[in-house]
Order: structure tokens, then C-alpha cells, then sequence
């Protein structure tokens, strides 16, 4: 089912949940492992992340060798186990770095045979930490690749323009603290209205801490004239020094009083106390100001995440 239509349909907030694939080498059953104890409180759907491969530099037969390596693959095939195993609806990332157009529209046509009818879209980290490139045919921003996911849905390919219309619905990504690289919030705003204008369906948060932050940005994108459902999106923290980590990261603000009280914890079992109660306190603030749902990134970690939907109960 499409995610508008969940949306649309629940009267009650859902939850969803985001993990990653396992890492190269690894195997389906680390992913396994985390849902089978997940899949109890009813995701109403599963996103699975996709990342560009990094830079790395290798020995090959004595010498060094410049190599492109993707630590994480197989988004659509573990959306596709996901799928097969637990009957609940998954959400492959599609990406603008490291591909160009035509490999994008090659991957949409593969999730469109595989009966994927949702597509989360985002531009995709820069490698190595370093400023984002654009690929060469590529894309340097995500509301050029939701166009082109658009344009299909409308029949028109690369190659020709009356071919069968895909029927993806298109999330998109919204930044409560302003993306790292926009120069404020009104800016970031704008962009996210070109992502709505070009197709986007819905939108799912980055992590914040901050309910005044999330609220601030709600009222400021429907002042812009951005009507579309916003999902916010959550992460279960339950140590303190995941907290201290996630701003340099990830470029996000943590509230003074979160950081006090975790600094206040005398032991894990403190912290973990902590940390939910933080987040309960969070969701229960987003229940009252009305939001859609509740997106949990889990990053392969099911512990905090189950202690936190448990204290919902």
C-alpha cells in the first residue's frame, strides 16, 4: 500500500520504523534478529536505507589501487526479504550519489517490476565527509531525482516518452534544524517546497530532540504554502555518549536538559531510564500536536527502540 493511503487512513498515529542493510559480508539474519523482535508493535511499514559507496585505497598486487566501496548493498533485496518474511509493506532509499540518470531510472524500473509502489528519496551523503559531488549525468540534489521519478510516473522515460507509467509514491526528506549546507531554515524551507511541487507525497524528518524545533518547522512549511502529511523522525537514544556523537554527525541540536539528565545517570540502567523517559515525554508531545505517525531510526539497534515503544504502551 502506498504511504499517502496510510496516512490517509489512520485515524490513530502509526508507526514506522527505518533500519539498514547489513553490512558487506554479513548476513540477512543480523537484520532478523533486530525485527523479529520489532515487528510485535505493528510498523505500518519498514524503510531500508541505501548508502554511496566510500573511497578507499588498496593494496593490489604491491600497489596501491583507488577503490569504490559500498559497506551496505542490497537495499531492494532486503526490502524484498523484509517483505517476503513478516507481510509488511517496505520503503527502498533511492539516492543521487554515486549514479547517474540512466542507472536511476534502471533501478526504478527494477523496483517497479518487483511491485514496490514507494520510494524514499534523498540526495545522499557526500563521500568521505567531504562536500557533495554531483555524478557526472547525475543529480546534485533530491528534487531532481523526484522529477525524474515523476516523469516516469507520467510515462516518460529517457529514451521515449509513451511508455508504461510507474505509480511510485515519493517521500521526502525535511530538515526541522535546516539541512547543514542551506544558509537558514526559510532557505531549506523553499527547497523542500521544489521537492513538493515536483512530486513529493509526504515527508519524514530528520532526528530532532527538540519539540519547540519540530513545532517552529511545521508552522514555518505551512506558512510556505507545504500542505503535504509531515512524518517526524525519531531516534531512540539510551546512552549518553550516542547523544554527545549524533551532532557532529548528523548537524543537529541536543536540548540542554536531555544532555543534564543523562550526564545525571549513575549507571547504564540510569541511562537507559533516562533516555526513554526523554523520548516518551517527545512522542507524547507529538501526539498532542497532531502528527501522522511516529518514524523510528533504529540503525540495525533494537534495544532502545523496544524499550522506548514498550514505555508507550
Amino acid at each position: 500500500m502506498k504511504i499517502i493511503n496510510y496516512i490517509k487512513q489512520n485515524e490513530e498515529p502509526f508507526l514506522s520504523i527505518e533500519i539498514v542493510p547489513p553490512k558487506r559480508g554479513a548476513t540477512l539474519n543480523d537484520i532478523f534478529k533486530t525485527l523479529d523482535n520489532l515487528v510485535k508493535y505493528e510498523p505500518k511499514f519498514i524503510n531500508v536505507t541505501r548508502h554511496q559507496s566510500k573511497i578507499q585505497f588498496r593494496k593490489v598486487n604491491g600497489n596501491y589501487k583507488k577503490m569504490f566501496v559500498n559497506y551496505k548493498p542490497g537495499t531492494a533485496a532486503v526490502c524484498m526479504a523484509i517483505q517476503n518474511r513478516y507481510n509488511i509493506d517496505t520503503v527502498p532509499h533511492l539516492i543521487c550519489g554515486g549514479q547517474n540518470k540512466y542507472n536511476i531510472e534502471d533501478k526504478l524500473i527494477e523496483f517497479s517490476y518487483l511491485g514496490f509502489d514507494n520510494i524514499f528519496v534523498v540526495r545522499g551523503d557526500p563521500q568521505n565527509g567531504k562536500k557533495f559531488k554531483k555524478p557526472k549525468d547525475g543529480y546534485e540534489n533530491a528534487s531532481n531525482l523526484i522529477e525524474q521519478i515523476n516523469k516516469m510516473n507520467e510515462g516518460n522515460y529517457l529514451y521515449l516518452d509513451n511508455g508504461n507509467p510507474t505509480d511510485f509514491c515519493i517521500g521526502a526528506t525535511g530538515y526541522p534544524e535546516k539541512h547543514y549546507e542551506a544558509v537558514n531554515l526559510k532557505e531549506d524551507i523553499q527547497n523542500l517546497k521544489i521537492k513538493v511541487k515536483r512530486g513529493a507525497e509526504y515527508i519524514i524528518t530528520q532526528m530532532f530532540f527538540d519539540f519547540d524545533k519540530f513545532k517552529k518547522f511545521v508552522n514555518k512549511v505551512r506558512d510556505a504554502g507545504i500542505n503535504i502529511p509531515i512524518i517526524p523522525g525519531l531516534r531512540p537514544v539510551i546512552r549518553k555518549k550516542t547523544l554527545e556523537k549524533l551532532p557532529g554527525y548528523f548537524f543537529i541540536n541536543i536540548p540542554e536538559n536531555f544532555i543534564d539528565v543523562m550526564k545525571s545517570a549513575r549507571s547504564k540502567k540510569e541511562e537507559e531510564l533516562h533516555g526513554t523517559k526523554y523520548m516518551n515525554k517527545l512522542i507524547r508531545k507529538l501526539y498532542e500536536f497532531g502528527v501522522p505517525g511516529i518514524h523510528l531510526f533504529t540503525l540495525g539497534k533494537g534495544r532502545s527502540t523496544r524499550l522506548l515503544l514498550d514505555s508507550l504502551k
